[in-house]
């Protein structure tokens, strides 16, 4: 058998390739990330690229040494010549907060709006949606605590969803305090839960004493069973006043400007350095498990990395999950097209030629010829196979007259163009064109 491609990976195809759906189509993945830089950079962001491995010990320190993901999903890579190696990102934001940190962006009007998107990589179970290598579109704001540098985050989320055309979506809200409300939620945990230590998973119970707020995001059925059955209560019952009046004012904003939202007392985020907001967008489209995304505040995050302080907040979600929502609602995406010209020769000694007036036709609009000498029936067919708008037919004729042979294959119309004239009457987009000498085809 010819060597496959890893498990939990994707090819990402042309279209017209045989089993194709919307989250494998090349075209359907690039319609995602222009149409995320187009909202976005609207809104002042700046796009940036940082390296899809990172060293390790940013990875642990920024998703958390003691979660899952740092635990049994990451991939290492290691090189010749050396006996460590490095972490293939996970996620996005450790890897900007780095950047950010190490290049100066400080000196940058503030607050900074940052977006990038890219593949991430988890070596967990594959599932409908859940791969090894996944993309991601990411956006980040350094610099600010404002509430409305919150809402504006999750209304820029939806704007980019909703700009794909997605209905069927619905933020769920949340906040987890500052670092005193989670300690006194981390001690009643504690507390409840250490009287049923017996019942809880081997992993919740390493959790316990460490982090027993992410005992609420336990995979373990009989974890689930166990948190509704106490009753636990929520994180929001926790805040304190000032963490409060920031929930409030988020939500006071996300209220006029029209963005529908949830409110989600079960969201929370078990790592040191969040603070506060902290949201996830749903669509039931994608399966059980229907987060397209999610975001939240990290003020802590820069300090946990050896920096300043820096707050920050951001958001992510996979392409791949929102392309199956998309297919859900029967949503889909432009196709690249055909080109607009295609130029065959009819014979041999003029198929340089052919190639030379599609190069130069490139200027102005997508072009493609005949490597060799087709027959005009042949070059027809070959040009609506491949969606062709227009077609320029090369012989001994129009070389010695210095023209194109050029029909529209929509009208049938064809058009005799000077060769000088050819950008002029390609960009006009007007076939054909009063000026030029025209006959049915």
């Amino acid at each position: 058998m010819a060597i496959q491609r890893p498990k939990g990976t994707q090819d990402h195809l042309p279209d017209g390739s045989p089993k194709l759906s919307l989250d494998t189509r090349a075209v359907a993945f690039q319609h995602v990330q222009d149409t995320a830089r187009r909202v976005l950079e609207r809104a002042g962001a700046q796009f940036l690229n940082t390296p899809v491995f990172e060293d390790p010990d940013l990875v642990k320190r920024g998703v958390g040494g003691s979660t899952d993901i740092v635990r049994k999903e990451m991939f290492t890579v290691y090189y010749f010549g050396d006996h460590g190696g490095f972490i293939l990102r996970p996620e996005g934001t450790a890897g900007i907060v780095r950047a950010y940190l190490q290049n100066g962006l400080k000196q940058l009007p503030s607050p900074l709006k940052l977006w990038t998107h890219g593949p991430m990589f988890r070596a967990e179970n594959v599932q409908k949606g859940r791969l090894r290598q996944f993309h991601q579109v990411d956006y980040e704001v350094l610099g600010s605590t404002d509430p409305l540098v919150d809402a504006e985050a999750i209304s820029l989320m939806v704007d980019v969803v909703a700009a794909l055309g997605l209905t069927g979506v619905r933020v769920k809200l949340g906040s987890i305090g500052d670092p005193a409300d989670r300690d006194a939620y981390n001690a009643y945990l504690r507390e409840l839960f250490g009287a049923h230590v017996e019942r809880l998973s081997d992993d919740s119970k390493e959790r316990l004493e460490r982090n027993p707020m992410r005992i609420l995001d336990s995979k373990s059925a009989g974890d689930q069973a166990l948190i509704a059955e106490l009753g636990v209560r929520p994180m929001l019952d926790f805040l304190g006043d000032e963490a409060r009046a920031h929930f409030q004012a988020v939500q006071a904003y996300l209220t006029a400007w029209g963005v529908a939202y949830d409110i989600d007392p079960s969201i929370v985020r078990g790592l040191d350095y969040y603070r506060r907001t902290a949201w996830e967008l749903h669509h039931e489209g994608v399966g059980a498990k229907s987060a397209l995304g999610g975001g939240g505040r990290y003020d802590g995050l820069a300090e946990q990395l050896g920096g300043p302080l820096v707050p920050g907040i951001g958001w992510a979600f996979g392409i791949e999950r929102l392309l199956i929502a998309m297919d859900a609602e029967g949503l889909d995406v432009p196709g690249q097209g055909g080109p607009l010209l295609y130029v065959a020769a009819l014979d041999d000694v003029y198929v340089g030629h052919a190639a030379t007036v599609a190069m130069k036709a490139r200027q102005v609009a997508r072009a493609e010829f005949a490597y060799r000498a087709v027959k005009p029936g042949n070059a027809f067919r070959d040009a609506e196979r491949r969606g062709a708008q227009l077609v320029a037919l090369i012989g001994s004729d129009e070389v010695a007259r210095g023209v194109l042979s050029i029909k529209n294959l929509s009208t049938g119309v064809q058009s005799v163009v000077p060769a000088g004239d050819l950008h002029t009457f390609l960009a006009e987009a007007t076939v054909p064109p009063s000026t030029y000498v025209q006959e049915n085809a």
